[in-house]
């Protein structure tokens, strides 16, 4: 069995791109708490992030405590898909800060490696 730090060798020198669907009422506070538990991934910027509108789609299952929807039932919700980049050694107090803020009980988080464009030049 493996524990959930052996499931992701995560390095504090590298980049990660995390993208996640947020209600829009909470992105200044998802946005805030993120700069405020990470230093900036770019020289001289700080809360650099990118997003957009989209929709997100679930149905609760029995034992579930959705922020929206009922048990059973499909749910369509107009969200913001959030984007930004982060150290390494920054990124799991970003997920527990990211968590604290969203209001759903399983958000939806994309967590990608990716290379800075000055490595690659």
């Amino acid at each position: 069995m493996l524990l959930r730090s052996q499931c992701m060798d995560v390095r504090d020198d590298s980049l990660y791109k995390v993208c996640v669907g947020v209600p829009e009422e909470f992105l200044d506070d998802m946005m805030d708490s993120i700069n405020e538990n990470m230093e900036p991934a770019f020289p001289g910027y700080e809360r650099a992030f990118s997003y957009s509108r989209s929709k997100g789609t679930w149905r609760p299952l029995e034992g579930s405590e959705p922020f929206i929807g009922e048990i059973g039932k499909i749910e369509t919700q107009d969200e913001i898909r959030l984007e930004f980049v982060v150290r390494g050694k920054d990124l799991r107090n970003v997920l527990k800060a990211m968590v604290n803020v969203h209001p759903y009980e399983e958000p939806a988080m994309d967590i990608v490696e990716v290379y800075g464009w000055r490595d690659i030049v």
